[in-house]
């Protein structure tokens, strides 16, 4: 992909740095989605158990106090912090939509269906 030109030629070290931030990008897109598959099961098995509530408010507690006890820096804990919320988030979203398509039912109108919400 071209980059908007600043009238400066990159340096070998800068481009260097930048394809080890792509190939790390590309790890980590793999891991999120390794994630969210793992997670999408986990509901799955949640349904089949008769769970109705997609969040689990204390679950979530635990990923982030060892989210917080894993991280060393330098990226601090509030973004951190941030960046699981909005994980967690996405994958609740995705568990609403896996019970929907089960059910039948729109996602709007599926019981459960506020994955920001517990049942």
């Amino acid at each position: 992909m071209a980059r908007p030109s600043s009238g400066r030629a990159e340096s070998a070290e800068l481009r260097r740095l930048r394809q080890q931030i792509d190939t790390i990008d590309r790890r980590i897109v793999a891991l999120l989605n390794e994630r969210a598959g793992l997670a999408r099961e986990a509901g799955r098995v949640k349904a089949a158990e008769g769970r109705r509530a997609i969040r689990d408010a204390e679950r979530e507690r635990e990923v982030l106090l060892r989210v917080t006890m894993a991280n060393e820096g330098p990226l601090g804990q509030a973004d951190l912090l941030a960046l699981y919320r909005r994980l967690m988030a996405a994958t609740r979203a995705l568990e609403a939509r896996d019970r929907a398509a089960r059910s039948g039912a729109s996602a709007g109108s599926a019981p459960g269906s506020d994955p920001d919400r517990d049942v």
